[in-house]
């Protein structure tokens, strides 16, 4: 049953929910869990932790209370999920909420995730459905963990190519956020299994718009086009690809491991803005002060068009 108070709901497949308590204030809710990602228990945690705060980051909202979402083997040591809990904790203090409890229960696979509420403003809410024609898309994460973490898993990737991977992975949103929170900004999504094509889709669909995207200027993750050449590539890219290829134009020259890498499911990913003409300078000024990966304008949003996405 619909509330006048619900302010953002599954209508638009936003990153999390939005209620209004007054005028002045709302809560942001979410949660996300997913199985380890690296062998590293303290770093599975970290990167988990991150990735449920990004939620309220994509909103416009700032996180104040987490709760811990935990499955757990019973045949594995404690000191395993202390590490993960440790790593989840020492994240939920950067990005300055506080941990107020959660759940656990015994399962035959670890998962680890959080249940997060944050606070907004009622009038300074970002969604993925209000994208506006002429507004420049800003990526705040290189892409590529999808296909690195399949390196990873495989043994195949090097210490190098694994630490910007994981580093790119448990780095919070907040700082993204904080460059930008006080611009034009019309849209935002962080972009994680879907992919960036999936979640630009969504965006544009849900704006209803099309979007260009520059190829050229998208960030990837050293050693990912390499993978995805050999064909180190996760069963999730040919699903998010099969999902919504129709709805995309790609020019000829663009090569396929490129067409690859934008299909990637992202683990803990950056944040896709829409922002305006006269603030995407700034937000770029801001971006190269405060944020800690590497970022781009990657695009742009046009009129809606025969197609969704247009590569160039």
């Amino acid at each position: 049953m619909q509330n006048e108070n619900l302010l953002v709901t599954l209508d638009t497949s936003d990153d999390a929910a939005i209620y209004q308590l007054n005028k002045e204030m709302a809560l942001v809710q979410t949660l996300d869990f997913f199985t380890p990602v690296v062998d590293d228990p303290y770093i599975y945690g970290q990167i988990a932790a991150a990735n449920s705060l990004s939620d309220v980051y994509a909103m416009g909202g700032e996180p104040i209370t987490a709760m811990n979402i935990v499955c757990f083997p019973s045949c594995l040591s404690k000191e395993i999920l202390k590490e993960i809990l440790k790593g989840g904790a020492d994240k939920i203090i950067e990005s300055g909420a506080i941990l107020v409890g959660g759940h656990t229960v015994e399962d035959e696979e670890p998962k680890y995730g959080l249940s997060v509420t944050g606070i907004i403003h009622p009038s300074k809410i970002w969604t993925n459905s209000n994208a506006r024609v002429g507004d420049y898309l800003i990526l705040t994460k290189p892409i590529g963990t999808g296909i690195l973490n399949t390196a990873i898993k495989a043994g195949l990737a090097t210490s190098k190519e694994y630490d910007i991977a994981i580093n790119t992975m448990k780095t919070l949103n907040k700082y993204a956020f904080e460059a930008v929170k006080n611009l034009d900004v019309s849209a935002c999504t962080d972009i994680t299994g879907f992919g960036l094509l999936g979640h630009a889709y969504e965006m544009a669909k849900g704006s209803d718009v099309s979007l260009e995207i520059f190829s050229e200027k998208i960030p990837m993750i050293e050693g990912a086009d390499g993978y995805a050449e050999m064909g180190i590539i996760p069963a999730g890219m040919y699903a998010n690809r099969n999902y919504i290829e129709e709805k995309i134009k790609i020019e000829k020259q663009i090569k396929e491991v490129t067409i690859d890498l934008l299909y990637d499911p992202q683990t803990s990913g950056g944040l896709l803005l829409a922002i305006s003409q006269d603030d995407v300078g700034k937000a770029m000024d801001n971006l190269k002060m405060i944020n800690k990966n590497e970022f781009a304008i990657v695009g742009k949003v046009i009129d809606k068009s025969q197609y969704t996405i247009f590569i160039k």
